[in-house]
């Protein structure tokens, strides 16, 4: 089962999180239907905005991340919110384009160059919206760069998905790592020495670590202090009648145009790719209720 992991480490200088999301984006891959190069943009940024909704304190807390680039992945959209629930969906899943010059998926390049947006709903009057350029596209260091540039908190983020050799996800996990404002010279340097040293989120996750022995290994402290562990899931909560709802709010007039195309319609939600079909009689029923 997947599941984040929450800890402290270095007398609270540093606070971290972890996480094994295999089922997550093996479950995202399945819904959408995602090409290899799809699956690793898309389960990176649903790994990470996984980690980054349990760091919101409200049970109706929302938190959204949008990558678009100029690439042809056509921008990468993940909404998390504080319990561990996560969907998302890429603008072209079917992309597939030469692996880079180390011989991994690209995902830099099938997202390109553009910017990241984060949008917290938190309840109150407007949502906090911050926008940032993207670095690398990568994801992990643009979230890293979020991190450092919107919430002025130094950190370290490392995510990783693993493909097998007939496109399902053999692993996926990550972590972030971040370094309070009352954290000493030694604790920085020793942090930033061992994040440097770490070569991949996969190799770790392929030796069998577990969140929990990631940040032992990330932080180099065995008596790193977990405070929490939380379930996680790749979970929509769309619905046939939270559709029909939306419907049911178009205009009088548009509701009279689509009925008499006397057709039924059929709506797709972008999250989990379910389809949603109406037929005329429901539209006037719709239309009647009005």
């Amino acid at each position: 089962m997947d599941y984040i992991v929450r800890a402290t480490t270095s007398n609270k200088q540093i606070r971290c999180f972890a996480i094994t999301s295999r089922e997550m984006v093996e479950t995202a891959r399945e819904h959408h239907n995602t090409s290899p190069v799809c699956t690793a943009a898309l389960g990176r940024l649903l790994t990470g905005g996984a980690m980054m909704g349990v760091m919101m304190k409200g049970d109706n807390d929302i938190l959204t991340l949008r990558m678009v680039g100029d690439g042809p992945i056509n921008g990468v959209t993940v909404t998390a919110d504080s319990k561990g629930n996560v969907k998302g969906y890429v603008g072209d899943p079917s992309i597939i384009i030469p692996p880079n010059y180390l011989g991994k998926l690209d995902v830099g390049a099938a997202i390109g160059y553009g910017t990241l947006t984060v949008v917290k709903d938190m309840g109150l009057k407007e949502p906090y919206d911050s926008k940032i350029n993207l670095t690398t596209s990568e994801v992990a260091e643009d979230l890293a760069y979020y991190f450092a540039s919107s919430e002025q908190v130094p950190s370290a983020v490392g995510l990783g998905v693993l493909m097998e050799k007939d496109n399902t996800v053999k692993q996926a996990g990550g972590f972030i790592v971040q370094l309070m404002p009352f954290a000493d010279e030694e604790t920085i340097n020793k942090l930033e020495e061992r994040v440097n040293s770490i070569k991949s989120v996969t190799d770790m996750l392929e030796q069998g670590m577990t969140p929990e022995e990631i940040l032992k290994y990330v932080t180099d402290d065995e008596d790193l202090e977990i405070t929490d562990t939380i379930p996680t899931q790749f979970y929509c909560n769309c619905s046939r009648e939270k559709v029909g709802n939306a419907i049911a709010s178009i205009n009088k007039k548009q509701l009279d145009e689509i009925i008499n195309d006397g057709k039924e319609i059929n709506v797709k939600c972008d999250f989990c790719n379910t389809d949603y079909v109406f037929s005329v009689d429901e539209l006037k029923e719709f239309r009647d209720d009005k």
